[in-house]
């Protein structure tokens, strides 16, 4: 058995003559979607695989499906003859501009053998000088392959290719199966004292050697050290850190990637011409006086970086593009350790990096250093963890997954920097990414990829121009809200018992059931203070309160009143330092609904008032016809019940109506504190804290009614069809009803619904007219669809729980932006707005 090795990505180039094997090769080792023949390339375009004459556009179209694959980051096997060097050279440059490996494997068939083949093939009709051609230029191809750029070359014999066996091997970048935990160490430039003490304060335990060296560290939970690089150079004890982090690596507890001060070091080690300087020669020194067994095999084997914990993690010298995590070539390894510069220098004479961070959208992390900074700061889901320890900052290690950032201050100066610290790493944008909110996109919510339209996009983005805050506080937006399944009671079309059932048969164990408020959905994002948090526009605002479509509800003066208030009740409560945050994200009920909706309420009004005005004329009219005889009792009962519902009618709407000038007459019903980070908790203790804001000041906060319940349970469902019709004869909308556990409950299908809506019996006239109760029109309703509404309710659900997901752990802003402009789109869609 002969065993080739094969990295796992890499661009395979199949080399060798007419007949020698190749396709059978191919097909016996890999899949059909990874080879790219151009045999086949020709038939799609000529319908004749043997038409030279489309050669040139053959391989044109094979190269560039082969480039998408290996974009995709796919092993990819190009079927063709290959024997000629400038064939070659467009493959190995392809495997380039795309840093993959390229691997060649020779089919090295003898001439015979391959003339013998294709005359038993009819539809090869070329002579024999082609076959003797190509197998004099294979011949001397097999000395130039290496020279050519291929990284790994196979030459297999006709008597070894039944035997063949492909081994795939990772990169060595490839370490997605350590998941962690970790600890990430920002550039420790020979801060030898300063590196134990942040182990020290990271938990480990250092192990010494016989004469008194760390020579490891070691952590009881096992964690694991991750060093970004720069490990020597301008600091007192390179060799001390340099043996302590080699033996953390060869024992297993710590790995390591390139600085570009290390990649110095080991070309004057090798003896090759380097300048000497930035440190370097205080290094040689040290080295001189304290040597380090097996420095240069050390240093040696550092590569540019790694990809961890199933990609989740990319660690890097000077960070690294999203387009280049897990590949392999000169350019990414001068990326990982140099990073992407402009070609200018500053006034310090330094070269002016590329803020190559500012346009991250990569998945994974990016934990990078090579840049010192005063604080680390993340940016786009990357941080850099170089803190100048060397240069009398501090240095600087992170916590994952747990994010957080643990430090040791400086001995002192070591070195004096080239220039001034930065006071903090590049400031991002905080205007809206265009990119992320426009066209047709494929977002991954966590709980599944929502699709968003082209034209809902468009639709989306009008909206927010036109009459949205400023983008920078929406942070979440509100999911449209399903109903409960059709009810089947006489007389009833939403009824407690069909929304228990849904969540019973989904296997929900308790629900809580809340009033329904008569107002309008409202998000209010606060500050602890009168001036934004971080995270948040500084345009002079605290805050913001907004619309299910981002529109806010008051004008600057009014808002910033309100969110006073709103502000002293949290102060009050004592829930600032118990919540330990600087902002609160507040989903609430804005009351009453008259002090938004007055324009819908007019209209309302004016079909309550026409059926008033007509109808008691009409039976006025129909009295004094029976009074002279005429049989006029069944237009009198028909018109008699028209009044009877045209009242009831103007009772509903008038529920909503109450009177307001300012803000008084305004209330806020909070039902849940979404965020930073709370949106996981269960609904108790959202309505606990709800609780707790309206006892702090019941002027500017409404209580929420509720019912704890089990679906299952035949009383409970009796105890809530009370509880509901007591609301709901009394003038009350209705309830929500939400699975107890909170938000992020799912079945075996995914998410759940986060709450049906059930409507009381006189509310849904509002929605389907004065009539909708008589026994015909309740059969026609009957039959309304439900699905699409609450599909639709899911994926904004879903969008919305990334997006608070986003926000708890600081991620990017155009991820926000992305998720919640797709909820915004998504409200283009065509679903009847009655339900």
């Amino acid at each position: 058995m002969t065993t080739l090795d094969i990295p796992e990505l890499a661009l395979v180039v199949l080399v060798g003559v007419t007949g020698s094997g190749k396709s059978t090769f191919a097909r016996r080792h890999f899949r059909p979607t990874q080879v790219l023949s151009s045999d086949a390339f020709r038939g799609l375009l000529a319908d004749d695989e043997n038409d030279q004459t489309v050669t040139k556009d053959a391989f044109e179209a094979l190269h560039y499906i082969a480039g998408k694959r290996l974009r995709g980051g796919r092993l990819t096997v190009v079927d063709a003859t290959n024997v000629q060097n400038h064939a070659r050279a467009e493959l190995v440059k392809l495997a380039r501009e795309h840093d993959v490996l390229p691997v060649a494997i020779v089919l090295d068939t003898p001439e015979p053998t391959c003339w013998e083949r294709t005359q038993d093939r009819p539809d090869r009709t070329f002579g024999r000088e082609v076959v003797r051609r190509q197998h004099r230029d294979l011949r001397r191809s097999l000395g130039t392959l290496g020279r050519e750029g291929f990284r790994k070359i196979h030459v297999v014999r006709p008597e070894q290719a039944e035997s063949i066996e492909l081994r795939y091997d990772k990169l060595f970048n490839d370490r997605r199966e350590l998941t962690g935990p970790f600890d990430v160490i920002g550039d420790v430039h020979g801060c030898f004292a300063e590196l134990l003490a942040l182990l020290t304060e990271l938990g480990y335990t250092v192990e010494r050697d016989e004469h008194g060296r760390a020579v490891n560290a070691v952590h009881p939970a096992g964690r694991i050290t991750l060093f970004v690089g720069d490990l020597v150079d301008r600091g007192p004890d390179s060799p001390a850190v340099l043996r302590l982090v080699m033996g953390m690596v060869a024992a297993g507890t710590a790995l390591c990637v390139a600085g570009n001060h290390e990649a110095k070091l080991l070309k004057k080690l090798q003896g090759r011409n380097v300048q000497v300087r930035h440190g370097l020669a205080e290094t040689l020194e040290q080295l001189e006086r304290d040597p380090v067994d097996g420095l240069e095999p050390f240093l040696s084997g550092l590569i540019s970086h790694y990809v961890l914990d199933e990609g989740r993690l990319v660690i890097a010298h000077a960070g690294l593009k999203e387009e280049y995590h897990g590949r392999a070539s000169g350019r990414v390894r001068s990326f990982a350790m140099f990073g992407d510069t402009t070609g200018e220098t500053d006034e310090y004479g330094l070269p002016v990096r590329y803020p190559w961070a500012q346009e991250y959208r990569g998945k994974a992390m990016v934990v990078y250093g090579h840049t010192p900074t005063v604080e680390p700061e993340w940016v786009n889901n990357t941080i850099c963890l170089d803190t100048g320890c060397v240069f009398g900052g501090k240095l600087t290690a992170l916590r994952y997954p747990e994010r957080q950032l643990v430090t040791v201050p400086a001995v002192r100066e070591h070195y004096a920097p080239a220039r001034p610290l930065a006071p903090a790493a590049p400031v991002v944008s905080r205007a809206l990414d265009l990119k992320s909110v426009t066209g047709r996109r494929h977002i991954e919510t966590g709980h599944g990829t929502v699709t968003v339209r082209a034209e809902h996009s468009a639709a989306a983005l009008e909206v927010m121009s036109r009459f949205a805050v400023d983008p920078g506080w929406l942070v979440w937006l509100p999911p449209t809200m399903a109903p409960a399944s059709t009810s089947t009671i006489d007389g009833y079309l939403e009824h407690p018992a069909a929304a228990l059932a849904d969540y019973a048969a989904a296997g929900v164990g308790q629900v809580v059931c809340e009033e329904k408020h008569m107002g309008s959905r409202a998000v209010v994002l606060v500050g602890r203070s009168a001036t934004a948090p971080s995270r948040f526009p500084d345009d002079g605002a605290s805050g913001a309160i907004y619309t299910r479509t981002g529109r806010s509800f008051f004008g600057p003066e009014l808002t910033e009143r309100l969110l006073a208030s709103v502000r002293s009740a949290i102060e009050s409560a004592g829930l600032w330092d118990e919540l330990g945050t600087d902002w609160l994200l507040l989903d609430c009920e804005l009351l009453p609904w008259s002090a938004k909706a007055d324009t819908l309420i007019q209209q309302y009004a004016a079909v309550g008032a026409a059926g008033r005005a007509v109808l008691p004329a009409a039976l006025s009219v129909l009295s004094s016809a029976a009074s002279r005889g005429l049989d006029v009792f069944a237009q009198q009962t028909r018109l008699a019940a028209g009044l009877s519902h045209v009242e009831a009618f103007t009772s509903a709407y008038r529920a909503y109506v109450r009177p307001t000038s300012g803000l008084d007459g305004v209330t806020l019903a909070p039902f849940a504190v979404l965020g930073p980070g709370f949106y996981d908790r269960d609904h108790g203790w959202h309505l606990s804290i709800a609780d707790r804001l309206v006892a702090a000041d019941p002027v500017t906060f409404t209580p929420t009614r509720r019912i704890v319940a089990d679906p299952s349970s035949p009383t409970d469902v009796a105890a809530v069809t009370d509880w509901w019709l007591s609301l709901t004869e009394s003038g009350g909308e209705g309830m929500v009803v939400k699975p107890y556990a909170g938000l992020t409950v799912a079945g075996e299908r995914g998410l759940l619904q986060p709450g049906l809506k059930c409507r009381g019996r006189e509310y849904l006239r509002i929605i389907y007219g004065p009539g909708y109760t008589a026994p015909a029109q309740l059969d026609r309703l009957r039959q309304r669809a439900l699905g699409r509404k609450r599909g639709l309710a899911l994926r904004e659900h879903a969008l919305g729980l990334a997006a608070l997901a986003a926000v708890a752990s600081d991620g990017p802003l155009w991820r926000v932006h992305e998720l919640v402009f797709a909820i915004l789109a998504s409200e283009s869609e065509p679903v009847d707005p009655r339900l």
